[in-house]
């Protein structure tokens, strides 16, 4: 009898003792997820939130895993955010519209639409990692199953992945970066580099790159591999108004970078931006042309500069409704980066008077 109670109270401790084990490798994770707040009370059920991220994640981590495909992918981010549990996540194809502009007061401004067809609520994700800037990024909760970040464990821990799925952001060195979708063949490149991803690449960036510059020579160090089936293009700027669009040659059997410099980005290939025409697909060059003569219109009659106002009646202009037959329809956010000042100012589903403000600092 007494040997029995030995061997239970082994087992008793030996739980309890991998129990706290498990609490103190994951205390700032439960810290990430306490410190998630709603911001918006909007009738539809789809909110902002906003989320600190206290535990020390490793894109790096991710990248060595060797994902091959979108599930290995997906695989790996949820092993880096959420280690010995499981967690479904899917992946979004990215809509929008960007463009970016020196503001009358020089400041360097830069302008975004996250359109999608299904309505998601947003995550404000706050990073400060231990060897890399300061960022704010935005990220679609749908794509975590996460609408009401605040309401479960569950979703609550799904949001932990939310470092690795912000469609875009800006850091502490004034560095921007919105991805978009193309209507291109998924670019995967294979020259024995490491792989990243569109998010990856957003990361990356967020965390590491001071200018644009730094960015784009940054993500030409890797292979890129576009995820769940979609193309997508990435369009960067920073403090100094240096802007350009990261795109893959879709003309060309290897997929290779090019970042030209643009003052606004849609989901058409800006190398080949004389192929495309407004208001119709252009096959594999990619559409909204229209959305792109909006921008340019307003930025020429302002001399190549916008006030903020300016900024957020562009992104009215050319924000939409839901088109069931179009992915990059239905604007879900829109956001007007400040990059000289380090904020970010952010309206949902074009409830023009509800404008939320970050500042990096």
């Amino acid at each position: 009898m007494r040997k029995i109670t030995k061997a239970i109270l082994i087992i008793l401790i030996a739980v309890a003792l991998a129990i706290i084990a498990f609490c103190i490798f994951y205390l700032g994770r439960f810290e990430t997820m306490a410190s998630i707040e709603k911001l918006s009370d909007y009738d539809d059920g789809y909110n902002l939130y906003s989320m600190d991220v206290k535990y020390d994640y490793s894109t790096q981590d991710v990248i060595d895993s060797g994902f091959a495909d979108t599930q290995g992918y997906v695989d790996a981010v949820i092993k880096e955010s959420l280690p010995l549990l499981p967690v479904k996540m899917e992946l979004p194809e990215y809509g929008c519209s960007t463009y970016s502009a020196k503001a009358d007061d020089g400041d360097a401004i830069m302008g975004r639409n996250y359109d999608f067809k299904l309505d998601t609520s947003c995550m404000v994700v706050n990073c400060s990692p231990r060897d890399g800037f300061r960022s704010i990024g935005f990220a679609a909760l749908d794509n975590m199953g996460a609408d009401s970040a605040d309401k479960s464990i569950s979703s609550k821990m799904a949001c932990l992945t939310a470092p690795f799925g912000c469609l875009g952001g800006i850091n502490e060195k004034g560095v921007s970066i919105a991805v978009l979708t193309l209507d291109s063949d998924p670019t995967d490149q294979n020259t024995g580099r490491e792989k990243v991803t569109p998010s990856l690449a957003i990361r990356l960036v967020l965390d590491n790159a001071a200018t644009t510059e730094e960015a784009v020579e940054l993500i030409d160090s890797y292979d890129m591999y576009a995820v769940n089936g979609r193309d997508y293009h990435l369009f960067i700027s920073d403090a100094t108004g240096d802007s350009r669009v990261v795109e893959y040659d879709c003309e060309d059997e290897d997929r290779a970078m090019v970042a030209t410099p643009v003052q606004a980005a849609t989901n058409f290939f800006a190398m080949y931006a004389d192929k495309v025409k407004p208001n119709q697909h252009n096959g594999i060059y990619g559409l909204g042309k229209e959305r792109y003569d909006i921008f340019m219109k307003i930025i020429e009659q302002n001399g190549g500069k916008l006030t903020e106002e300016t900024a957020w009646a562009a992104l009215k202009k050319v924000s939409s409704d839901r088109d069931p037959d179009n992915v990059t329809s239905n604007t879900q956010w829109s956001i007007v980066y400040n990059n000289t000042e380090k904020t970010a100012k952010v309206v949902l589903r074009r409830n023009w008077g509800d404008v939320f403000s970050f500042d990096i600092e």
